[in-house]
């Protein structure tokens, strides 16, 4: 049973889903908790990664991080009871990652965690407490890098309960690339190729601070000699509108606002852009595969490999976010340097190896 609820999981279960599809030896459920429940973000991707649709979905919606998980763990319990699957895999660090988790083991379901160790060490993000706890309650967990192992390790994760896979999202985009560079978001938006960046912003620690959320606005604002594509999420939206901001960045030439765009748009986004801003955590790791250079406007990451290599920079303020976008623009050839770094992520088998592992650990138990 694969527990899905946000539009991120559903990009990072995709290559698992069909892998699965491809084995007559597994049966799989998918179930839907609801979390992004908004048409363009949900089944416009189910639809677009040409996936089965779920075997439920639970409609769940928005509410507060306590409301919203518990009914999603009320409505799991009931379809993890009814069906008993040998296993409940959980992808990401979403609430519906961890309420997944913590239903399954209630119910003393084995749970296999995607992406496992991955680790920003900033407690007040809500997905950082998420994924520290699916990890612990978890027997099986397929970690993307050489560092997430590392971080389980010490932790004191079982090294047995441990797979190195690989990233299931490298696996995508290496799918889904060729109908990506097909797309013609382009040509709708008028955008030349490397003449414009991309921001997105959705985590509370930016959108729902007033002052932050002022603070970045006025970076982009000053960032004048770029053309900047805003695909807006639909939260971030809201309190901007709250905030007084949405007029102010309607009337800024150089800023173009649009609503979230599909899977295949944002990639080609994302390759032909100069530059990208965002606090997303997907969204960093294709923009290094992408070999386009990323400031990721947070103040920690979970995927320090880009960091480290010199794909991505953090800046949390609008002069630091001034600073570092000024420093990759006026790179030479920073393009051509991003494309020669080693990738950390895998070799793009990542659900193969996942799938194995998990009927490996279930024939184990049999």
């Amino acid at each position: 049973m694969l527990v899905l609820g946000a539009r991120p999981q559903i990009i990072k279960s995709a290559p698992l889903i069909h892998e699965v599809l491809r084995d007559s030896e597994i049966e799989l459920q998918i179930v839907h908790t609801g979390q992004h429940y908004a048409y363009e973000m949900s089944k416009t991707f189910f639809d677009e990664l040409d996936l089965p649709s779920p075997l439920i979905n639970l409609g769940v919606g928005s509410g507060s991080h306590a409301r919203q998980t518990g009914k999603m763990m009320i409505g799991l319990e009931k379809t993890m009871s009814k069906q008993r699957p040998e296993v409940v895999v959980v992808p990401g660090d979403t609430n519906s990652t961890l309420a997944g988790a913590l239903a399954a083991v209630k119910l003393n379901l084995p749970v296999a965690h995607i992406e496992a160790g991955a680790r920003s060490y900033d407690i007040r993000m809500p997905e950082e407490v998420n994924r520290r706890l699916t990890d612990h309650c978890s027997q099986l967990l397929f970690a993307p890098t050489e560092n997430c192992m590392h971080n389980l390790s010490e932790e004191g994760i079982p090294k047995d309960h441990v797979f190195l896979s690989g990233d299931t999202m490298y696996d995508a985009l290496l799918y889904h690339l060729p109908k990506a560079l097909k797309s013609d978001i382009l040509d709708k938006l008028d955008l030349e190729i490397e003449a414009f960046g991309v921001l997105t912003l959705h985590r509370p620690e930016n959108v729902d601070d007033m002052r932050r959320l002022k603070n970045i606005v006025q970076a982009m604002m000053k960032t004048e000699d770029l053309n900047i594509v805003f695909s807006i999420h639909p939260r971030t939206k809201k309190m901007l509108r709250i905030a007084g901001l949405m007029t102010l960045l309607r009337k800024t030439r150089h800023l173009r606002l649009v609503d979230p765009v599909s899977y295949h748009s944002m990639l080609s986004l994302t390759k032909n852009a100069k530059i990208v801003f965002t606090d997303s955590g997907g969204l960093q790791k294709e923009a290094f595969w992408l070999h386009t250079p990323c400031v990721t406007i947070r103040e920690t990451t979970e995927w320090v490999e880009t960091v480290e290599l010199g794909a991505n920079t953090l800046a949390e303020d609008e002069k630091t976010i001034l600073q570092r976008t000024r420093g990759f623009l006026v790179a030479e050839n920073l393009k051509e340097s991003l494309r020669k770094l080693p990738n950390p992520f895998g070799d793009g088998r990542a659900a193969a190896k996942i799938v194995q592992g998990l009927k490996q650990s279930v024939t184990l138990r049999a």
